[in-house]
């Protein structure tokens, strides 16, 4: 290597790079800023516009934007023209390209930004560079990202200042998959500029490839696990394991329901979920009792499942989650914000136990959810809507009495993350019975009440849609439902309504509907 031209706007770890590249006597080639940093750290480079005789220009719009450049990274060397026309016209041979760009997402995700603001952070000469390298891999090697930078420094150091062919075609399919990116967000954001519903004229997804999976939902399928390229908010998608073996396909997500349940509540909340589907859901003064009062629900479900929390796990709960597992009860995977060492020490005995930690949650974020069909693709707003007691209508003779209402706003939370059909029962802040995912709303009743058995008598129930006849009342009636939470809006709710009098239920309505499908 003869020559590299760096140009970066993220700085991190620079200096360590271009030190070797000097000790294996690779000239450097910088501009603007770049340059400024490199000189105050005491390394010689050359200007890119000393090389090339043209200055930095239009406030260093055009810095690299020039034959001398573009001809040097993109000449075949071993085509004797190429070199021929290189060498009549002054130019030089660029061997690596060191180049980040403009933090144009960074930008336009400040509250206040302007069009103006966002339009000065695309960059122009920086793409350019990187596709002119990326295109020409065999003769260059071009750098993204700082965390690029050990691997090529080792390389460097284990073979004398060479890097391989092989190396370089990775780091160019790394740098089209930047510049694709980068394009893409640009676009996202100027199209979605004129529109009026917050959705854009056309959906650009990035992804990157975090591992490939053992199989699918079945064993037969493939699968592989792909996340956004930095964090977006702590999430199981970005959860560091601490213990247990790979994720499979489901684990994630399951892991994803729990936390995403968990998350919903303030207090201390215990998730337990099977297939999707939360078995048991409680909050309560702390971890430990949530814990026992989610797992009281359904201990039958709960075998094989995935639990949420939402609070540091102590030993106190670590240890009643292992009794619970002495007991009987099979827990796959355990999801929370952190561990103390004790809870940890005592969770991780069982080698096969998947154990993920977050960080510090927080609160529901709105972000767009996106579901493949055949041929195309759905986009929604993710349901965070939150029942204000504005809301409320009541609608029945009896009204609910303090109690009941605390356990009728928790039984409603609780439902909205539950699959379509839903009718769930609770007593206080924990489920006693979930009847989910069922093609009717009385059979989903049915189940819920079935579940529950004597724990029925006085609890609360949440509809995650409107009854559409009496039948689902009558059961919760005979079963001794107290109250019941639904959204209203059938054209039978006045026999609805009277159904639940003649129980002497007291019944809600929220005017909003929480479909899972």
């Amino acid at each position: 290597m003869e020559r590299a031209l760096i140009s970066t706007y993220d700085k991190m770890g620079l200096l360590d790079i271009v030190n070797v590249l000097i000790k294996h006597g690779v000239e450097i080639l910088s501009t603007g800023g770049t340059a400024r940093h490199l000189r105050e750290a005491g390394i010689e480079i050359t200007e890119v516009s000393d090389y090339t005789g043209f200055p930095e220009m239009l406030d260093g719009r055009v810095k690299t934007l020039h034959p001398k450049i573009h001809a040097g990274l993109l000449a075949q060397w071993d085509i004797s023209e190429h070199a021929s026309q290189a060498k009549d016209n002054g130019i030089r041979q660029i061997d690596m390209v060191i180049c980040n760009l403009y933090p144009f997402e960074q930008t336009v995700a400040k509250p206040d930004v302007t069009l103006e603001d966002a339009i000065e952070n695309i960059d122009i000469g920086g793409p350019t560079m990187i596709r002119a390298a990326a295109k020409n891999y065999k003769h260059v090697a071009v750098l993204t990202s700082p965390s690029q930078y050990q691997q090529i420094i080792s390389e460097l150091n284990a073979n004398d200042g060479r890097i391989s062919e092989d190396t370089r075609f990775e780091l160019a399919k790394k740098a089209f998959l930047h510049t694709a990116h980068y394009d893409s967000a640009i676009s996202t954001y100027l199209v979605n500029l004129e529109n009026d519903d917050g959705f854009g004229d056309a959906l650009t997804l990035h992804y990157h490839k975090a591992e490939s999976l053992r199989y699918g939902e079945n064993p037969h399928q493939s699968a592989a696990f792909y996340r956004t390229e930095t964090e977006p908010q702590p999430c199981a998608a970005w959860a560091k394991q601490l213990n247990g073996p790979p994720l499979s396909y489901n684990n994630i997500l399951d892991l994803d329901a729990a936390l995403e349940i968990v998350k919903d509540f303030k207090t201390p909340t215990c998730a337990i979920i099977k297939h999707n589907n939360p078995c048991g859901l409680a909050t309560a003064g702390n971890l430990q009792e949530a814990f026992t009062n989610a797992l009281e629900c359904d201990r039958t479900s709960a075998f094989g499942s995935i639990i949420g929390l939402n609070r540091k796990v102590t030993i106190q709960t670590a240890n009643t989650i292992r009794d619970a597992a002495k007991s009987g009860v099979k827990i796959e995977a355990i999801i929370a914000p952190s561990y103390t060492d004790k809870a940890f020490r005592a969770l991780s005995r069982v080698e096969s136990r998947r154990i993920l930690e977050t960080g510090k949650l927080i609160p529901p974020q709105q972000k767009p959810q996106i579901r493949n069909v055949t041929g195309g693709a759905l986009v929604q707003d993710q349901d965070i809507y939150s029942l204000e007691k504005d809301d409320i209508q009541f609608v029945t003779k009896r009204k609910p009495n303090e109690e009941e209402m605390e356990s009728l706003v928790f039984a409603w939370k609780a439902c909205k993350h539950v699959k379509s059909n839903c009718i769930l029962l609770a007593q206080g802040t924990q489920t006693v019975g979930i009847g989910a995912g069922q093609m009717s709303r009385v059979d989903a009743a049915i189940i819920a009440v079935r579940k529950a058995g004597e724990k029925s008598k006085d609890a609360v129930l949440a509809s995650d849609a409107f009854f559409p006849f009496p039948d689902g009342v009558e059961i919760a009636g005979d079963a001794g439902i107290r109250a019941i939470i639904q959204p209203g809006g059938s054209v039978n709710d006045e026999a609805v309504i009277e159904t639940a009098d003649a129980y002497n239920i007291a019944m809600v309505f929220t005017g909003v509907r929480h479909f899972r499908h």
